[in-house]
């Protein structure tokens, strides 16, 4: 099911590639310059009646660009829920993704810190590289990318096991916009190279109505599955949320 869900996406974003004109095709941004996008995403569900229901979710980034060849997007993603007043979610995820880009060519780094109450996660750090292509890219931030990493991990659970890994990562990341209305979508399927039974999967999708130029509205769609989790915890994980998006670029 997994891998079904994962080739409909690439379906979709390769279907997304007719849509955009092919005359940006490439990266305009100028040499020697640099360029800085900020976006933030602020979202929440709340329910009461038969399941008292409270989540916060928050997306940051930060993405720098030195010239035509440099790129170092950060990442910041926390989420924080409670479900009939026991605490449910508190999801951190950092993530440094430095890159070198060449016409459709990206060689990435990767660093990240990521810590789940949901799988018992108490500690997980991960550093890696790879390559990656980009079949479209432009400077309005329309994209259609895929990318495999090999990364190195070391996780620590809840119930005191302490699991060291190396795993393929690969990554199909979308975005695309028309007029007010925006979409991205960021699928991972990490499998370990020694177990491929032990594997990761994930997707995060938005789609924003723009109020202004850096207000919107967004709809946000976040499931996440692992294999390896503690004792007592879920392997699996859907949350579907609405809140405001703010954006901007210098």
């Amino acid at each position: 099911m997994v891998s079904s869900y994962f080739f409909s996406l690439a379906a979709g974003g390769l279907l997304l590639l007719r849509l955009l004109p092919a005359a940006h095709a490439q990266n305009q941004q100028q040499p020697d310059t640099t360029r800085i996008v900020y976006s933030g995403q602020l979202t929440g569900a709340y329910s009461q009646g038969g399941v008292n229901r409270t989540l916060l979710a928050t997306t940051q980034s930060l993405t720098f660009t030195r010239g035509q060849h440099l790129g170092l997007p950060l990442n910041l993603n926390f989420a924080y829920g409670r479900q009939d007043g026991r605490l449910r979610e508190r999801e951190l995820l950092l993530h440094a993704t430095p890159y070198y880009y060449q016409g459709r060519f990206r060689a990435y780094a990767l660093g990240g810190y990521e810590q789940s109450n949901l799988r018992g996660i108490t500690r997980r750090g991960q550093v890696g590289g790879g390559p990656g292509w980009a079949f479209y890219s432009d400077t309005l931030g329309r994209e259609v990318s895929v990318s495999n990493l090999v990364i190195r991990e070391q996780t620590n659970f809840l119930d005191g096991r302490t699991v060291v890994t190396a795993r393929n990562s690969v990554r199909l990341k979308v975005a695309y916009t028309f007029r007010i209305l925006t979409f991205g979508s960021t699928t991972f399927y990490q499998p370990s190279l020694a177990n491929f039974g032990n594997y990761r999967f994930s997707n995060v999708s938005t789609a924003a109505l723009k109020l202004t130029n850096a207000l919107a509205v967004s709809f946000s769609y976040n499931y996440t599955y692992e294999s390896q989790f503690s004792e007592g915890k879920v392997p699996g994980n859907t949350n579907l949320t609405v809140g405001f998006s703010y954006a901007t670029k210098r």
